[in-house]
């Protein structure tokens, strides 16, 4: 076929063609320098060894990535309203899980999570319905829940009050102007008596206290100090019916089979190790979590031997975490509760972390003594409790909390919760890949707390490009609206909002959680540091595991291509 006439206009001016000699020579520059800068990329190694199906598919799927922001994220396809790609995620995620591309990314096998806080993770109405359904459980509130109270943020809670509790029939309702502040009512009192709707009132009323909703996650001009009061109110109250045994135990259970159903084969979970944990009967909560700790482990062993698909799941672990808000006496208090835990569940305990709005919260440099502390007694006491510190969780930019990026890399943290703001630090970044350190990003997350206003603008990709390792994690998904547990809601925005990711790139995100997991046993920082740069070519776990995925991940590769190449295939017009 030949190539259509030149018109005459440009032939007056003289115009150059694109089949011009030195236009071509220019576009082969460019094309040179863009692969020249494609090849520093975190994820150029895992894309130089695709086999060819896994190339096929990465190319399906790209296409049908093009086709759905035409056909699905176009406000020309949509006539309801302006849609379009990266929109807020909140407003996006019901369309977003009825595209093609959500099934594919929801059947890929996501490997290991390694930021995740139990506390969020348990769907709001589920837990509330464990807590309705278990006879003895009391509700409370810092003063009577009425008028301008009822819809506000008022201390409240749960607690096990006793198996033959049934509270006092003459106490005044929690909705009335009579109750006494912290007095214990029958939940279910409580919760058929809401003024609002009764059962199901309440049920939406709990949830809606313990969930950012759409309203609040986009409502951006109101700050990070704003959302952030309202996402640590969430966490009494779930933790109030969460830490109760046999919810617990059932929670463990709910948690592993949706983890393992979304393609998650492990996980790092942290928690606050500062709410009361209680065993099953008892109004009086343990004096350290040496129960909570045999539970979890019991649960774990359970699941992989009797859950449908259990014994493909390579396990959990903790990552103890406390509040950096707290002062020194209180931190040390709670580094001999982890060591003593560490003591008695080696193979339960993976790290150590402090958690809370960095901004608010004391930096890094501040906790020095404490930490190195903790480090001289867990060497006394026999034990490895190596840090995976949050750190740059923030919009600033040299003030002190941004600094806790320099305290966490020196200190010797093995991965970067966050770390929103590394890509401000070249000399960091620089760090981060000498010392093999993985940053552990949550895009969901850092949307919704108000750090960044779409997946479009996160700074994730800036990392990608400078070779950093990353691993894509939920955080608090119960809290954060996700609807569903697992990664693909992470895994879907990152695909469709990053144009150089493509499938491939999210498989090397995957491949990443797997090489940085905090497999037991525990090792040395060196050995640490060997194993993960070893990855699938070293010996021991970590490197089966990798293998391990990587089967999965050419078999789902090869998925793709027999479901969707009759109608994505190579012949299809690019």
């Amino acid at each position: 076929m030949s190539a259509p006439a030149t018109p005459a206009w440009e032939t007056e001016e003289g115009l150059p063609q694109f089949a011009d000699p030195f236009i071509q020579q220019y576009l082969s520059g460019r094309a040179a320098l863009i692969d020249q800068e494609k090849s520093t990329r975190s994820d150029a190694p895992f894309r130089a060894a695709l086999t060819p199906l896994a190339v096929e598919a990465c190319a399906i799927v790209s296409r049908i990535r093009a086709e759905e922001r035409r056909t699905v994220w176009s406000t020309d396809a949509d006539l309801s309203g302006h849609v379009f790609p990266g929109m807020p995620f909140t407003l996006a995620r019901e369309r977003m899980e009825e595209s093609k591309l959500w099934g594919i990314v929801r059947r890929m096998p996501k490997g290991a999570l390694l930021h995740a806080h139990f506390d969020a993770m348990l769907d709001v109405e589920w837990l509330l319905e464990q807590a309705l359904g278990t006879e003895g459980m009391g509700f409370w509130a810092a003063g009577a829940l009425v008028g301008e109270q009822a819809p506000g943020q008022q201390e409240l809670g749960f607690r096990f009050m006793g198996r033959t509790w049934k509270g006092e029939e003459s106490a005044p309702s929690i909705w009335s102007a009579d109750y006494v502040p912290k007095s214990f009512i029958p939940i279910a009192k409580a919760a058929d008596s809401f003024p609002s709707g009764g059962r199901q009132g309440f049920k939406a009323w709990i949830t809606d206290r313990c969930t950012i909703t759409s309203a609040e996650s986009i409502d951006h001009h109101q700050g990070l100090d704003a959302i952030w009061a309202k996402f640590r109110s969430c966490f009494p109250i779930l933790g109030s019916i969460l830490y109760y045994e046999p919810i617990f135990r059932a929670a463990v259970q709910r948690l592993l089979a949706e983890l393992l159903a979304d393609g998650i084969r492990w996980v790092d979970l942290r928690a606050a190790f500062v709410f009361p944990y209680y065993r099953t009967g008892h109004t009086t909560p343990e004096p350290d979590y040496l129960a909570f700790f045999q539970a979890f482990g019991d649960e774990v062993r359970t699941f992989q031997a009797t859950a449908p698909g259990g014994a493909r799941f390579w396990g959990a672990r903790f990552i103890w975490t406390t509040l950096r808000a707290h002062d020194p006496r209180q931190i040390v208090a709670n580094m001999k509760l982890c060591i003593a835990a560490k003591q008695a569940f080696p193979a339960l305990i993976a790290g150590f972390d402090l958690v809370g709005q960095e901004d608010a919260g004391r930096p890094l440099v501040d906790m020095t003594p404490e930490l190195f502390w903790f480090r001289k007694r867990c060497a006394e006491a026999g034990v490895e409790v190596p840090f995976f510190f949050h750190a740059g969780e923030c919009l600033g930019d040299g003030d002190a909390t941004d600094a806790n990026l320099f305290d966490a890399l020196l200190l010797g943290t093995r991965r970067l919760g966050h770390a929103f703001a590394l890509y401000k630090h070249p000399l960091l970044v620089e760090l981060a890949k000498q010392k093999a350190v993985c940053v552990e990003a949550c895009p969901i997350s850092n949307e919704i707390l108000r750090l960044t206003g779409s997946v479009m603008s996160h700074p994730l990709p800036a990392l990608l490009a400078r070779g950093v390792a990353v691993a894509l994690c939920n955080d608090d998904p119960a809290i954060l609206g996700h609807g569903k547990n697992g990664l693909t809601h992470d895994f879907w925005q990152a695909l469709q909002g990053w144009e150089n990711l493509g499938l491939e790139g999210l498989g090397s995100l995957a491949e990443n959680s797997v090489r940085y997991a905090a497999y037991g046993p525990d090792q040395s920082a060196a050995e640490w540091r060997k194993d993960v740069k070893d990855g699938v070519y070293g010996v021991g776990v970590r490197a089966e595991r990798m293998r391990e995925w990587t089967g999965e991940w050419n078999a789902f590769c090869e998925w793709v291509v027999l479901e969707y190449a009759a109608d994505y295939g190579s012949d299809e017009e690019e």
